[in-house]
Parts: C-alpha cells; sequence; structure tokens
C-alpha cells in the first residue's frame, strides 16, 4: 500500500489517496480528497461513513475558522491507520528517495508531474496522485472567480496580483474591472489615485482592509504593500449590512491581507525600473509557535523614485504585521498593523489648456529642478512642494465561537495620519506679515502654504453575534461605532533661503500677522472638524429548497453627530453641526437552479455624510446636505467547465449628490450638485484555464443624467437633463493570461469612454485606451531558494498623452447664464489625473 500526500497549497487544499490491497476493512475505499478552500469533501468508495465518523473521533482533530469541516483529524486518523496496517510490508521494500514534504513515492514510481488542477493519474496498480489547485475556481488570469453571492460581485486572486509589479497599489489591481476606472497619479506606487464607478467616486464607496474602513483612495497605496495583498473583492453597488459603513452608493472594495504561514520561512524580491525607481521588500514568517496555534509575520518596504512629470525625489518606508491564533472549537484571533512614512512631491493636476500645452508642445507642468526666487513662480520649485506623512491602521477581528449555533465577531479598528503638505504661499506684500520678533517680512519674499494635520484619526468597533435559528436561518444583531476626528491648521510660514519649505512647527519660520493693538498672531487659521457614528444592525439569511433558494435580510440604523470648528489665533471663531439619522434597508434574493445557473435581485439604501474638514475648503462656508441613494439590481450568472460569466442590470436613484473640487496642494472641497440618476448593465466573462491561457472580457455601459438643476449661491445652474459628470457611457476590459508553471504573463487593456466634467457640461474629457503586460519565469527551487522568479512590467505601451479622470470637476468653463438670469464669467473647468508616460520595471523575487 502507498499513501501519497500532494499538497499544492498549505494553507488552501490538499489531498490524500488511500488504496489499500491487504486491510479487509478498506478494500472498497479508493479515493478520499479534501479541500480546505470551499469546506467540500469529496468521497468514493462504500466506506465514507465509516471513514467520516471515526475521523470526527480521532484526538489530534484541529477545526478551523468559520465552518471548516473535519477533514485534517479524518486524514490524520486514514494517515495513521493505512501506516500501521502496512508497516511490515513497507518495512521490507527498498528504500525510497524522498521528494518532499508533499509526496512519498514509492521505488520505481515516477514522481509526481504537472498537470491539470483536477488530474488524478494513476502511475502504476498501487500509486496514484491527486493534484488540485486553489486555481480551479479563477478565471481570466485570476480577475474573475466562481461567485454565489446573490449580487454582483468581482474577486481579483492573488494569481494576477503576482503578476502584477511589486509597486501596484490596489487601484492598479482592480483597473479591469469593468465598473471601476480607477487610476494612480504615478507608476512606482508612491501615491494613490482615484475611482469612478457608476457616475461616483471612491468618496462613496465602502474602502475596507480586512473588514475594516481604510481611507479614501489618495491614500490607498499607504495601507498594506501588494505583496502581502492576498485578494480584493469589488461588490459595486452593495454591500453587507454588517460592515462597518454607511457611504457605500457606489459599493466596497475589500482588501484581504496575507494569511500568516504554519512552516517558518518567508519571502523578498528587488525590482529597479523607470525613473531611477527602485524598491526592495522583505518577509519574515514565524511559521506556528511550537503547539499554540499562533503564527505571524513582519515585512517591510522601501521605495525610491523620481517624479515622472517634472524634477522630484519620493522615498517611501512602509511596514505590515500580521498575526493569527486558531482554537480548537475553530475560534480564531486576528491582528494586523501597517505603518507608512514617506515624503513625496505633490504633483501638479493641469487644467484642459495646461493638458493640450504639454500634449502639443512637449512643455511639462511639473515643478521646477532648480530654485530661483526671481521668478514670479519661484515657489514651484520641487522642494517647496513635499508631502511628508506618516500613517498607521490596525485592525484586530476576533472570531469567538460559543456554542456550535451561537458565533460573536468583534472588529476594532484604528487609523491614524499626521504630517503636512507644503506648496506655494505666493510672495508677501509689504506690511503683510511679521516674524515672530516683531520684524517685518520683506516685500517679495517667498511664502510657503501649508495643510498642517496635527491629528486625522478613525477609530471604531464593530460586535455582531450570530445565531443559527434552525437549520434554515442564520440570524445576526449588532452594533458599530466610529468616531471619526480631524484638527489641523493652514499655516503660512517664510520659505528657507534655499527654496525648501520648513517645518510648520519652527517658530523660526513662522509668518504672523499683527493687530491693531500690535499684537503678533501666527497666520494660522484651524479646524476642528469630525463626526461620531452610532449604528445597529440586524439581519438574516434564510437557505431553502435544498439551498438553492437563499434570502438575505438586513436592516441598519445610522445615527451621526457631525461637527466643525473653526478658529484662529487673533480669536475669530465659528461653529457648525448637525445629527443627521438614516434607516438602511437592504435585501437580497438568489436562485441556484444547478451548479451552472443562478439568479439574484439585490436592493438597498445608503448614506454619506459630507467630510466636514473639506467644508473648510469650499466656497459655501455650509455643510452640505447629507446624501442618500437608493439602488437596485438584478442579475444571472452562469458558472460554467470553462467559461464564467455574470451579467447584471442597475439602477440608482441619489438625491443630493455631493462631488469633490480639487482646490489644490493636494486638498478638495465638496458641493451639492442636486438629484442623479445612473442606470445600465455590467457583463463579466472569463475562462478557466484551458491550454494554460485564461482570457477575460468585461464591459458596462451606464446611462446617468441630473435630474434637477445644481444649486449655485442663492440660485442655480442649468443642469437638469445634462448627463451626469464623471459617468462614461462605455467602458470595456480585456486580460489575456498566461501560465504553464514555468512561463508566465499576461497582457491588460482597458477602454474609458468620452465623460463630461464640468456641471453645465461645456468641457468634455475623450475617450482613451490603457495598457499593460506582464512576462515571467518561475525557475526550479535552488538551495533555499523555494521560488526563484524574474518578471519584467510595461505599462503605457504606446506612451499615450491622455487624461484619466478628473481630479476635481468645475461648474463651468465659458460663461453661463443662471437660472435667475444672470450670467457668470467662465472658470477654468476641471483639473486631471494624467496617464505617466511608457514605464516599465524589473524584479527578482523568491520563497524561502
Amino acid at each position: 500500500m502507498t499513501v501519497s500526500v500532494l499538497q499544492q497549497n498549505e494553507e488552501r487544499c490538499f489531498g490524500i489517496v488511500v488504496i489499500s490491497e491487504c486491510c479487509e476493512e478498506y478494500m472498497n475505499t479508493r479515493v478520499f480528497v479534501g479541500t480546505l478552500l470551499t469546506g467540500h469533501i469529496i468521497r468514493a468508495g462504500r466506506q465514507r461513513s465509516m471513514i467520516m465518523r471515526r475521523a470526527e473521533r480521532d484526538a489530534g482533530f484541529l477545526s478551523f475558522l468559520k465552518g471548516t469541516t473535519t477533514l485534517i483529524g479524518a486524514a490524520g486518523f486514514l494517515c495513521s491507520s493505512a501506516f500501521a496496517a502496512t508497516h511490515h510490508k513497507a518495512a521490507h521494500r527498498p528504500h525510497a528517495r524522498t521528494t518532499g514534504a508533499s509526496s512519498v513515492p514509492m521505488k520505481g514510481a515516477p514522481s509526481p508531474v504537472r498537470g491539470h488542477p483536477s488530474d488524478i493519474a494513476a502511475r502504476d496498480n498501487e500509486a496514484v496522485s491527486v493534484h488540485i489547485s486553489r486555481h480551479h475556481h479563477e478565471a481570466g488570469g485570476g480577475v474573475m472567480k466562481i461567485e454565489t453571492a446573490p449580487h454582483n460581485v468581482q474577486t481579483i486572486s492573488k494569481t494576477y496580483i503576482a503578476m502584477q509589479s511589486p509597486t501596484s497599489t490596489v487601484l492598479d489591481l482592480v483597473k479591469l474591472s469593468p465598473a471601476l476606472n480607477a487610476v494612480n497619479a504615478d507608476s512606482s506606487g508612491m501615491q494613490g489615485g482615484r475611482i469612478e464607478i457608476r457616475s461616483l467616486t471612491d468618496l462613496d464607496m465602502g474602502l475596507m482592509l480586512n473588514g475594516a474602513p481604510t481611507t479614501n483612495a489618495n491614500y490607498l497605496n499607504e495601507t498594506a504593500s501588494s505583496e502581502d495583498v492576498e485578494s480584493v473583492t469589488i461588490t459595486p453597488g452593495s454591500s453587507s449590512v454588517d460592515l462597518p459603513t454607511a457611504n457605500a452608493a457606489a459599493g466596497v472594495l475589500d482588501e484581504r491581507t496575507h494569511t500568516p504561514l504554519a512552516k517558518a520561512g518567508g519571502m523578498m524580491d528587488f525590482s529597479y525600473g523607470t525613473n531611477n525607481m527602485s524598491r526592495q521588500f522583505i518577509r519574515l514568517e514565524s511559521g506556528e509557535i511550537g503547539h499554540t496555534g499562533i503564527r505571524n509575520y513582519i515585512s517591510y518596504a522601501h521605495t525610491h523614485s523620481r517624479s515622472w512629470m517634472g524634477a522630484g525625489i519620493n522615498e517611501q518606508h512602509h511596514v505590515d504585521y500580521g498575526l493569527q491564533k486558531n482554537w480548537a472549537n475553530g475560534s480564531q484571533n486576528n491582528f494586523f498593523l501597517s505603518w507608512n512614512k514617506e515624503d513625496f512631491v505633490i504633483d501638479v493636476y493641469p487644467t484642459a489648456a495646461q493638458f493640450y500645452n504639454y500634449k502639443h508642445t512637449g512643455d511639462g507642468y511639473g515643478r521646477y529642478a532648480e530654485y530661483d526666487k526671481s521668478r514670479p513662480d519661484a515657489g514651484n520649485y520641487w522642494r517647496n512642494n513635499i508631502d511628508h506623512w506618516n500613517q498607521i491602521f490596525l485592525s484586530a477581528p476576533q472570531h469567538i465561537v460559543i456554542t456550535r449555533h451561537v458565533n460573536l465577531d468583534i472588529t476594532p479598528y484604528y487609523n491614524m495620519g499626521r504630517g503636512w503638505d507644503g506648496s506655494s504661499g505666493g510672495k508677501a506684500e509689504a506690511g503683510q506679515y511679521y516674524r515672530y520678533d516683531g520684524t517685518a517680512v520683506a516685500a517679495g519674499q517667498q511664502l510657503t502654504s501649508y495643510y498642517h494635520q496635527n491629528n486625522a484619526s478613525a477609530v471604531g468597533v464593530t460586535a455582531k453575534l450570530g445565531i443559527d435559528l434552525d437549520k434554515h436561518n442564520h440570524f445576526i444583531i449588532g452594533y458599530w461605532y466610529e468616531n471619526n476626528y480631524s484638527v489641523f491648521g493652514l499655516p503660512t510660514s517664510i520659505t528657507m533661503d534655499n527654496g525648501r519649505n520648513p517645518s510648520p512647527n519652527w517658530q523660526s519660520n513662522m509668518a504672523f500677522t499683527k493687530a491693531a493693538d500690535g499684537r503678533l498672531f501666527p497666520a494660522r487659521p484651524s479646524i476642528d472638524g469630525g463626526y461620531e457614528i452610532h449604528s445597529l444592525f440586524i439581519g438574516d439569511t434564510a437557505k431553502y429548497l435544498d439551498n438553492k433558494l437563499t434570502v438575505d435580510a438586513g436592516f441598519k440604523f445610522v445615527m451621526a453627530n457631525q461637527w466643525y470648528k473653526f478658529s484662529t489665533p487673533a480669536g475669530a471663531y465659528s461653529h457648525l453641526g448637525q445629527n443627521p439619522t438614516a434607516p438602511l434597508p437592504h435585501l437580497s434574493i438568489a436562485y441556484r437552479f444547478n451548479q451552472h445557473h443562478q439568479i439574484y435581485v439585490n436592493g438597498e439604501g445608503d448614506f454619506r455624510l459630507p467630510d466636514p474638514t473639506a467644508m473648510a475648503l469650499s466656497a459655501s462656508g455650509q455643510l452640505q446636505k447629507n446624501q442618500y441613494t437608493i439602488k437596485e439590481e438584478i442579475g444571472y450568472r452562469y458558472n460554467g467547465d470553462i467559461v464564467i460569466a455574470d451579467l447584471s442590470f442597475f439602477n440608482s436613484a441619489i438625491t443630493n449628490r455631493l462631488q469633490s473640487t480639487y482646490l489644490g496642494n493636494n486638498q478638495s472641497g465638496v458641493i451639492n450638485v442636486g438629484n442623479q440618476t445612473a442606470r445600465g448593465f455590467d457583463l463579466q466573462v472569463g475562462t478557466h484555464s484551458w491550454h494554460h491561457w485564461s482570457p477575460f472580457f468585461g464591459f458596462e455601459y451606464l446611462d446617468a443624467h441630473a435630474d434637477s438643476n445644481a444649486p449655485y449661491g442663492d440660485t442655480y445652474l442649468r443642469t437638469k437633463g445634462r448627463r451626469a459628470v464623471m459617468a462614461p457611457r462605455v467602458s470595456a476590459s480585456f486580460n489575456l493570461a498566461y501560465d504553464d508553471s514555468h512561463f508566465f504573463g499576461n497582457f491588460g487593456l482597458k477602454y474609458i469612454g468620452p465623460q463630461k466634467t464640468t456641471l453645465v457640461g461645456d468641457e468634455r474629457m475623450p475617450g482613451f485606451v490603457s495598457d499593460s503586460i506582464s512576462v515571467g519565469y518561475h525557475f526550479k527551487p535552488f538551495s533555499f531558494l523555494k521560488s526563484p522568479t524574474f518578471r519584467l512590467n510595461f505599462a503605457n505601451l504606446t506612451s499615450a498623452i491622455v487624461r484619466q479622470v478628473p481630479k476635481g470637476i468645475g461648474t463651468n468653463v465659458y460663461p453661463t447664464q443662471l437660472m435667475d438670469g444672470t450670467t457668470i464669467a467662465g472658470g477654468n473647468g476641471a483639473t486631471y489625473y494624467v496617464m505617466p508616460r511608457f514605464n516599465m520595471s524589473g524584479t527578482i523575487s523568491t520563497d524561502f
């Protein structure tokens, strides 16, 4: 008898084959295969019931979280029993060479060979190899997978992530989703970017990391290194009732980080590329510590690069730490901590006029390489436009199994940022400012303005009790609390003689104003803003008709306290606040006809508070109205043996639509633009690996228009019936992946259609195409190097000069007549993210 264990992925799947020749008890047993990936057990032979009963009695059983099966105990019992039954026979055979922990072949049996993930290949009448892969649920090279949720969902898996450049941010990883237009400000991963989705933006999304809220897309590069991201799931237009978010009108983007491995080891990589980019990464794994069930890892990444547009040097340091503790009853403790420190040059986001000047003449709009104080715009020197930032993120999901039918989930989280953004403050006028000793600042002296963030923190917790009421119903009840608090100043300082911006805390460089009585006050208005949320939620998931019908109903009630305080050292003070509430119903229904066909419907309400700190930077000087959205979705899903597909139709009614305007210095304001309707459909089609190839195609059609005129002072802009801003009618994506276990690569293509970028529709951004290629090779293990790999990543292959998405919308470019008959002058229009020119990187990496 031979027992062969082939472990394709330690944390996800394994297979065990037992063939008995001499033990009567197991004569009819042929194959027993278990997988932790799906929680299912494939049983073959007449003795499967007996095997399961014995597995449950195994003293070595260690169950995993969230209803994983008793597979490990069953496997251990079968292995020990089979070995005892054949020990005498095996002892007299010649010694077989061990090829690794994953297989123990008998003498003369060929080594396992790579094949299709589901292949079962017999080498002779006593040896069977079982190949099981976590990839059999994936399609399109890892940009799609088999789903059963009662709403539109797309999951980007590690298969796709591992092919991309380590400098990729989450926005790079999700760019092929048909519902998203996700863009980055640079190609080195030093900055975040923006998302537009179904006429909404990332500010209308629940952006999550391990189930806890993070920040907006402009800073998503700071939460986790790409090597530590295991998967990214996008649910356009829908969210779970128990998630700690209320502003999910556009859906949810949820990152899941690396799970600590059971064995000690690690990973490292090194990258070099365009713009003098260099990056180093290392992760160390402790493995399971003794028999405590505790495992953890820590990683460090360092990135250095030049700015792609204009002059400037950027640098980033990042640390991730993860810990997991498993308990015998299925409980689990998790902890994740990340720290990010970086100094990067704040980009110039051009208007349409600046963009076309660059495109047609090659005259860039970036920062200056040298400081020349005689220039009128001398403050555009790159060292005077630095973002200095520290960010800490922490989440600690705890799953506690109380009984077989009752469990408790508690997820505390904390997110804190601190630093400053510096930019040109123009030049001083005579008598405008003074130094701390009373000396007048000379006319023409270069100044630096700051957004000085003393503290921006979000601390919160969700607690959820889950109860299996019966075999059909799982009931949840829970509570969510969050305190989001921001204190910042808008100081002015005297620029250093070499053109650099000083720390806004340096008294020697502070600018002061003089009161009528001669007293000096720092030129430093301060803002204290934030909100506190208390939310109760309940829900029930019911499954009937042999689990073919799933009904998921829930209700969340949000109670908020929002405040805004403005003060100056001279004594000026103002205060605004409100206490809104919002009922948020959720209902999803799915029916699965068979293993291939499923239909679903989904409806819910969402609520968004305007950012009170952005109000300080808005022209209105008022807290904006809260945004409320009602959404419906109906879809069909096909999960075939080769092809999987998802088609969903959606409709959203948005009241008091909130939009962002860019004000410079990396800061944005917020305005209400009236009511809006968006409807359309999404299509996703992908195939499982076929002869090593996996294509994917995505498409979205969107019809979004304004249902009312946009407020403008005491009157309105004529916007009713016009196409909504940031709402391309058509978008399409394509990915073709190849992987034969040595050579691998993919080609990605994304098209975004034209879109309007001003409220009155007098400025338009043309459609554009983005592209990327990844190619690489996995070498055979060598010494302690388990997976030496080399890969090349290319983006913007044609070096196209195109705008990707508005950084901030505009009201109008040309003179426009308002509803009261008055005419307003033309403005600058929108500002834009421009696609970085052709860039590439090369990476060597390995596990160890």
